[in-house]
Formats: structure tokens, C-alpha cells, sequence
């Protein structure tokens, strides 16, 4: 990729949208595998791409590159509640 006349906005976006890309690629790699080994290694490179994908946005909103809007509190909850019921099933 030339880089030389995108802008900081463009060259951000493009990253964060290659990290959201690759955290697909490896879920959709996880559930195709039934290697125990192999999974816990696709698991952890989810999670770094994740830390990585969460790192850029974290620069785009600091600069005002992209803007999120708050979720009220009763939905935060609600989503808490949903991911540990799921991680209590799953095992994750």
C-alpha cells in the first residue's frame, strides 16, 4: 500500500479496519477447529489482534476521528450479563 498521499484519517481507518478483518478471519478459523492446541493458538492471536484493533480506534477517537455515542447504563448491564451467561456455557 502507498501511504505517501493518504492521510492520518485514511491510514487509521485502514488499520482498523484490517484488524476488525483479521478478528473475523480468526473466529471464523476457531469454531472450523477441533485441534485443542490449535485453537488456544488462533484464541490468542484473536486476542492480540483484538488488544491491537482496540489500540487504534483508541488513537482515531482521541484525534475526533471516530465518534461513538454513549449506551445508557441499563444496556451496559444487560450486555455484561449476556457475555458472562455465554462464557459460563461456553467455558471461554
Amino acid at each position: 500500500m502507498n501511504t505517501q498521499n493518504m492521510s492520518e484519517k485514511e491510514i487509521l481507518t485502514d488499520l482498523l479496519n484490517e484488524e476488525k478483518s483479521l478478528i473475523k478471519e480468526y473466529a471464523e478459523n476457531i469454531v472450523e477447529s477441533a485441534q485443542p492446541s490449535l485453537r488456544q493458538l488462533l484464541i490468542s492471536c484473536m486476542s492480540e489482534c483484538s488488544a491491537d484493533q482496540y489500540t487504534v480506534f483508541d488513537q482515531m477517537r482521541a484525534r475526533n476521528m471516530y465518534s461513538t455515542k454513549q449506551a445508557p447504563e441499563q444496556e451496559v448491564q444487560t450486555a455484561k450479563q449476556n457475555m458472562q451467561t455465554l462464557k459460563q456455557q461456553t467455558g471461554f
